[in-house]
């Protein structure tokens, strides 16, 4: 357990660090028991990239929601088959049909919060047990809600959240993602800069910012993975 002082020592140490310097700090300090999470979205990717050189091994966990656009997950496949990573897939116990007969057969837009917490939420927690560190690629410049986000920070549960990338801004992601050629997110083309579940994401338009196409129409702006299992307790 990583006491207060240690933790702003840390984030004081790692503020300006750069996100490989961070990573390899975390693979040699909690392997085996640490693990990255991605959704395969393009500005995901530098994250990807830079485990795919620092920790190969590393497991990627991946939640199936059943929703997903399916370009997403043949993207997905092709970057795993190609970086060779360790890719874990979670899912939630309900089936589609189940949670359609206990929620209505759109879930996702009566009841959106539940939705996230049955296909997102807990499959993640379930994949986090017996880990004391996760690795995310959040950062503060996304959305409000993120803007105070720590490069480490500890769940009541004494998880240690890790996000290298936490003070990048978007301008160093994509300058990472020209600069190492990496591929895009078939949609990304499209116009959709977040993507997530396929009936609760549309193309972003122009002004608007890259989350702006998430829950459109509800008063949602995340699933919980970076809410509720900030702070979770079981």
């Amino acid at each position: 357990m990583i006491t207060s002082q240690e933790l702003d020592e840390l984030n004081q140490t790692y503020e300006t660090a750069h996100p490989t310097e961070i990573l390899q700090w975390a693979a040699e300090n909690f392997w085996p028991n640490i693990a990255a999470s991605s959704s395969f979205q393009t500005q995901g990717l530098p994250l990807l990239h830079m485990l795919h050189q620092v920790a190969p091994e590393m497991p990627i966990i991946f939640i199936d929601t059943g929703y997903h656009f399916p370009q997403t997950l043949a993207f997905r496949d092709r970057m795993v088959h190609e970086w060779g990573l360790n890719l874990q897939i979670a899912r939630a116990t309900l089936t589609k049909t189940q949670l359609q007969q206990q929620y209505g057969s759109e879930p996702y837009r009566l009841n959106p919060d539940m939705c996230c917490y049955v296909n997102k939420v807990l499959p993640m927690k379930e994949a986090m047990r017996g880990l004391t560190a996760w690795i995310s690629g959040i950062r503060r410049d996304q959305s409000l809600s993120r803007s105070k986000t720590r490069v480490l920070e500890v769940t009541a549960d004494g998880v240690l959240r890790i996000h290298p990338m936490a003070n990048w801004s978007e301008r160093e992601v994509w300058q990472y993602i020209h600069e190492h050629n990496l591929p895009e997110h078939p949609l990304l083309a499209e116009g959709f800069m977040s993507i997530g579940c396929a009936p609760c994401t549309r193309p972003v338009f122009d002004g608007e910012d890259s989350r702006s196409g998430r829950w459109t129409g509800q008063a949602k702006t995340e699933c919980g993975l970076h809410t509720v299992l900030r702070s979770w307790k079981t």
